[in-house]
């Protein structure tokens, strides 16, 4: 009985020793089963976020070409969030025509075909640095509108790609950025023109080709030179920057006002050292004047100015020649820039002057002056009279005289000598036969 009591009292207390280890392993595991669907949710975010590629507003999409679909009248910017090969086409909702791309600092890499094609109707603004990179295949294709305000710009082949068609116009405007490519712009395969494409700023590093007739260069700096100049604006002209690698600057060319240069504004001319007659080409070299590097210009020097000059150094070759004295003069010589490739062009060596074909732009008549001076000629002193010593610290030795009056006068000085000779023989002997008598 003792025994069986003893059982009853202990058998409550293991009861409740189990009750309470069973609530806490149901706990244990409700909480960890938590901590487990906590974690999955986490990691499925996370795997969502790492598939951002590109965000429009607060919504973020796992491609650009999505993210282009999805703007709106009220957010039509599209943000690249992370470096991407695709090749995408501005194709928004229906009714948008506008669409603006940040590059955001990432690189966006062509994918088959062009990295960015913009079709007819559509506009395509670029901001934010980042790059666009084409590889073998162009940055752009466009037959609609392309506005680029920024960023990077590469391609091994063409680099962007204009179409004017019977039925759309492509066009494009580029403020600033930098592009590199073997050929910066050309024509769309299926293309009759360019279209109209506008430089306002940026640095471009590969060649232009002749013959984009809509090109128009207002500003920027470019590498290649060779073509420019039909797309350069009548009142600009290109300044080079020196030559890279020798430190005097960075090999490009700079678009600036067209100017003319003279290193030597005002030389003179010293008749002493001998005149010859100038021509054109004479002067510029002299005064060493240039254009500041456009190929569709030349330097005319006006012919009644250089004509003047050539009658003074005449004049001075005269009064040295002739011994006579030549007083100083100063002649001023306009040199304007002319256009070339007209049929009457005026060559720089041609006498005629300036004539008709000056430029016709806001920046007509684009001249500069130099000023040369010709010496004056003191008139030499006259030569010295002949006969006189022409040293008279050595005097010569007088000759004898030669004259008949000389010859006389030394004859009587003669007798006058023999006579008193005479006499002093006389007396001598005279005086010896007294002494002897004595």
């Amino acid at each position: 009985m003792r025994s069986h009591g003893k059982r009853v009292n202990v058998c409550p207390q293991t009861q409740g020793k189990y009750l309470v280890s069973t609530v806490l392993t149901a706990v244990f595991a409700i909480a960890s089963l938590s901590g487990t669907l906590l974690f999955s949710a986490d990691a499925v975010a996370d795997a969502a976020e790492s598939q951002a590629i590109a965000q429009v507003g607060n919504a973020t999409y796992a491609s650009v070409q999505e993210a282009i679909g999805r703007t709106t009248l009220k957010n039509t910017t599209v943000t690249l969030l992370t470096d991407v090969a695709e090749s995408v086409t501005i194709t928004p909702l229906k009714g948008m025509r506008n669409v603006t791309f940040d590059l955001n600092g990432h690189v966006l890499q062509a994918d088959g075909s062009a990295v960015i094609t913009v079709p007819a109707n559509m506009q395509l603004t670029i901001t934010g640095p980042g790059t666009v990179a084409g590889g073998t295949q162009p940055a752009v294709d466009c037959r609609g509108a392309l506005h680029v305000k920024s960023g990077t710009f590469i391609s091994d082949a063409t680099l962007m790609r204009f179409a004017e068609t019977d039925e759309t116009s492509a066009q494009g405007s580029f403020s600033d950025g930098t592009f590199i490519a073997p050929t910066l712009f050309n024509l769309l395969d299926d293309a009759k023109n360019l279209g109209y494409v506008t430089v306002r700023g940026g640095e471009y590093r590969g060649m232009i080709p002749a013959g984009l007739n809509t090109l128009a260069l207002l500003s920027g700096s470019f590498s290649d030179s060779s073509n420019l100049a039909p797309y350069l604006a009548d009142s600009l002209g290109l300044i080079p920057d020196g030559t890279s690698g020798d430190g005097t600057g960075d090999g490009m060319f700079h678009i600036g006002d067209l100017a003319i240069s003279s290193k030597q504004a005002s030389v003179e001319l010293d008749p002493v050292d001998g005149l010859q007659r100038l021509s054109a080409d004479d002067l510029l070299k002299l005064t060493e004047t240039q254009l500041n590097g456009i190929a569709d210009y030349l330097l005319v020097v006006d012919s009644d100015q250089l004509q003047a000059l050539n009658d003074q150094i005449d004049s001075a070759i005269q009064a040295v020649g002739k011994r006579k004295a030549f007083e100083a003069v100063s002649q001023n010589i306009t040199i304007t820039a002319v256009r070339n490739g007209a049929d009457d062009v005026i060559d720089a060596n041609s006498s005629r002057g300036a004539g008709p074909q000056l430029r016709t732009s806001d920046h007509d008549g684009v001249s500069a002056q130099v000023a040369v001076t010709i010496k004056a000629v003191a008139e030499p002193e006259e030569p010295e009279e002949p006969g006189k010593p022409s040293n008279p610290e050595k005097p010569e030795k007088p000759e004898m005289p030669r004259s008949g009056s000389a010859v006389q006068a030394l004859a009587i000085i003669s007798l006058l000598l023999v006579i008193a000779s005479a006499i002093c023989a006389y007396a001598t002997v005279h005086l010896q036969s007294s002494r002897l008598h004595n």
